[in-house]
């Protein structure tokens, strides 16, 4: 084992830094999965603090085993905010961490009890549930105008940026974009088999959460001329209603669940498009993996996915109607020669844009607290 130990007796060994990180879930999820690779790829250089709250550890598996992190268990009833916040004070007090990181509105109470300041802080907004779809919330506005006004406050597409300057009122100076990166090497080969008979192949991989709503993805399918199939990838609270309303679609020959998969990667190259049912997205990780996997996208015009995508894919990006979805599915699949120029631009674009090396640089800048290039 290599020794670590300082050459010199008298000159003390720098800590590591400690990193708090808050998720209100750390099921597998972008930001989960965003954190995964950050922790992987600098290793020792931290150490960290994971705390759910809600308990659920599923995107654990994706870490490193050698990571010195921990998990611990700690409540957070609902409607008890000031009560929450006062008890994380606490905790926070006892665990000192270098730097707090909390994720998105369901982690505001831990930002709340960093108030006055105990660590330096850096929340991360990935979007909304449901509830903010359309509009912000007016209390949950106000509480992160707020709350949030001396922390560094990291959001990942352009659409995110906006209202956090414009709704939220937050200082310019605070609000940096990061986008999101991916391994792009790891889907830009077609590494599993087209559909042996030639049947053409819409694939997405999503959790099974009524923000996805992929009810729309199943409705808009229905239409789509036989004999097209359907492979649904990921897991979630809502598959036994989906796999119901498949039935009464009376579509169940033509789609395929396959549950939650660690590493859905080698599927992309059995679809043909890439569908997005999202009601609310922002910058979604799937849609930048079928980019490198060199797939064209059908999608709703959610966040910054329009601006995501090359343009010759913009014509498929459509409102939030499953008859916008159907028509986007059914003329990429009826030509062929659009899906390869459609997905090799989404791939040039992906390479250029998309590549993980700049998020490394970015989110170790910021863990580090060192200064941040301005991002183009």
């Amino acid at each position: 084992m290599a020794d670590h130990r300082s050459d010199t007796p008298n000159q003390p060994v720098p800590a590591v830094p400690l990193i708090m990180h808050v998720f209100p879930t750390f099921a597998v999820g972008g930001a989960q999965v965003r954190f995964a690779m950050l922790a992987n790829h600098f290793g020792p250089a931290f150490r960290h603090v994971v705390v759910a709250l809600d308990g659920i550890l599923d995107c654990r598996a994706r870490l490193r085993p050698d990571l010195e992190i921990r998990f611990p268990a700690v409540a957070a009833p609902k409607h008890a905010m000031l009560a929450n916040a006062l008890r994380f004070r606490r905790l926070l007090h006892a665990w000192c961490p270098s730097l707090l990181v909390t994720n998105n509105w369901g982690a505001i109470e831990w930002a709340m009890a960093n108030l006055p300041i105990i660590s330096r802080h850096l929340h991360i907004e990935d979007g909304f549930g449901p509830e903010e779809r359309g509009h912000q919330l007016r209390r949950r506005a106000w509480l992160r105008r707020l709350i949030l006004n001396r922390s560094t406050v990291v959001v990942p597409s352009r659409n995110l940026q906006r209202i956090a300057l414009a709704e939220w009122r937050l200082p310019p100076a605070r609000v940096r974009y990061v986008p999101n990166g991916i391994d792009l090497g790891r889907f830009a080969h077609r590494t599993a088999p087209h559909d042996p008979n030639g049947t053409p192949v819409i694939g997405t991989v999503a959790a099974l959460r009524s923000e996805k709503n992929i009810g729309r993805l199943l409705r808009a399918f229905a239409r789509v001329p036989p004999p097209a199939r359907l492979t649904i990838v990921g897991g979630g609270p809502q598959r036994a209603a989906l796999q119901a309303e498949v039935q009464t679609l009376g579509i169940c020959e033509r789609v395929n669940f396959t549950g939650h998969i660690d590493d859905p990667a080698p599927l992309y190259g059995g679809f043909d498009v890439f569908a997005l049912s999202s009601d609310t997205e922002q910058m979604p990780l799937s849609v930048i993996e079928a980019m490198a996997a060199g797939l064209p996208v059908a999608a709703t015009d959610v966040g910054d996915v329009r601006a995501m995508l090359a343009e010759v894919n913009s014509p498929f990006v459509g409102k939030l109607y499953e008859s916008d979805l159907a028509r986007s599915m059914t003329a990429l699949l009826q030509d062929a020669e659009l899906r390869a120029r459609i997905g090799a631009a989404n791939q040039a674009k992906a390479r250029a844009e998309f590549g993980q090396s700049a998020m490394f640089r970015a989110y170790g800048a910021l863990w580090r607290n060192e200064t941040l290039p301005e991002t183009e």
